[in-house]
């Protein structure tokens, strides 16, 4: 019996499974693909300082090769839940649209990917090979307790991957318009910068942190990083936060601090640019001693060439809208920047216009056009592997 993908939607929106909190949607999707014939394994982690996450691995067939499908159903804070059309986990359809919290990112391309394996064994296909899921509940939070950790104690235990979709949303404006075959590298960097408190009527007494702050700021804002690779737009810097706290206009501050964030191309690693930057800010600042640069790499760039994978995900989706997808690293980053450490991996989903906002929605069809192009991905995958 093959599985509806609007109502999996509906059902999995419905568990309230904000970050970390599991919410029922693992044990809705457990008891699901076990309803399938896949063998299921809870994967809780926990770590000291971070919040204790559950996971889940599914898998069908004992054999190479080992097709996997890697999403979450942890879903980000709905905000202001009065703002929203209809609660953000009702799961409400109205006029073609289908609205909740996890609808575009990304409990309705998990459901479209189960919905597409069951339509198949519906006919009596099997795959000659494995089936795969893994989903974490970690990659709305800080993404420890999850998919990285799921992948280490996984191939610690002999499994095996040879292909990876994500299924994240990709698509700019219509289904099929855009794979995602790899990400920009992601680094968060905090700047401290010390002076010396004084009097604004005395600045020559003083050394404002606020002002050397600024200029190191400004410096960096006035790099070009790159101008981009074939695959890679330039690389970009953002200042996120400014942070100063003084209490009083007639206080020079001894201290301020700001938060940057850079989006990089495989030209870089985190640390070559955390060299590069703390080069820069010593030839603007001229004293290590005067600042404090701390960073966090969240994942470098990675790269799936084109070849195998991306021509059957191309081909499924122009065997559904007679248009040839673009192969795209825009965007954020993605649990895939762990998975392509063990396999080929590319991330394809829903259209992305409404992720994360309010009124959160996804259209009813491209849940149902989706589900087609999975299944078109899994067929191909099978027959040339």
């Amino acid at each position: 019996m093959s599985i509806n993908p609007v109502l999996l939607t509906q059902d999995l929106i419905r568990c309230p499974s904000v970050t970390p909190i599991e919410g029922g949607a693992l044990d809705l999707l457990q008891s699901t693909l076990e309803g399938l014939g896949f063998t299921c394994s809870r994967l809780p982690f926990s770590e000291e300082g971070t919040p204790d996450v559950d996971n889940l691995y599914a898998r069908y067939g004992e054999s190479q090769p080992n097709l996997c499908f890697a999403g979450h159903t942890d879903v980000v804070p709905v905000g202001e839940g009065a703002q929203w059309k209809y609660g953000p986990f009702e799961g409400c359809i109205d006029n073609g649209y289908l609205y909740g919290r996890g609808a575009v990112d990304m409990k309705g391309a998990i459901a479209c990917w189960v919905s597409a394996i069951s339509q198949l064994f519906a006919t009596g296909w099997r795959p000659k090979g494995s089936l795969s899921f893994l989903i974490t509940g970690d990659e709305e939070g800080p993404s420890i307790n999850g998919t990285q950790k799921m992948l280490e104690t996984l191939y610690q235990a002999g499994e095996r991957w040879d292909a990876c979709i994500t299924g994240e949303p990709t698509n700019p404006k219509v289904l099929g318009d855009m794979i995602k075959i790899g990400r920009r590298g992601c680094m968060d960097v905090h700047l401290t910068v010390q002076g010396i408190q004084g009097h604004t009527g005395y600045p020559h007494l003083a050394d404002n942190a606020a002002h050397r702050l600024v200029t190191m700021l400004q410096g960096l804002l006035d790099w070009t990083i790159d101008t981009g690779t074939e695959y890679f737009q330039p690389s970009t810097l953002a200042v996120s936060t400014i942070d100063i706290g003084n209490p009083a206009t007639n206080i020079i501050p001894d201290r301020a601090s700001a938060s940057i964030n850079l989006r990089y191309s495989d030209e870089h690693t985190g640390l070559s640019l955390e060299k590069d930057i703390k080069e820069r800010l010593l030839k603007i600042n001229g004293s290590a001693e005067m600042f404090e640069m701390k960073t966090f790499v969240a994942g470098d760039a990675f790269l799936t060439l084109p070849g195998s994978l991306t021509d059957i995900v191309k081909v499924a989706c122009f065997n559904h809208n007679q248009k040839s997808p673009e192969l795209s690293t825009t965007g954020g980053t993605s649990d895939s920047r762990f998975i392509k450490n063990y396999c080929p991996v590319v991330d394809f989903g829903l259209i992305s216009q409404t992720m994360h906002q309010v009124d959160e929605c996804v259209g009813v069809n491209d849940i149902e056009g989706l589900t087609k192009i999975y299944r078109g991905i899994i067929e191909l995958y099978f027959q040339e592997n």
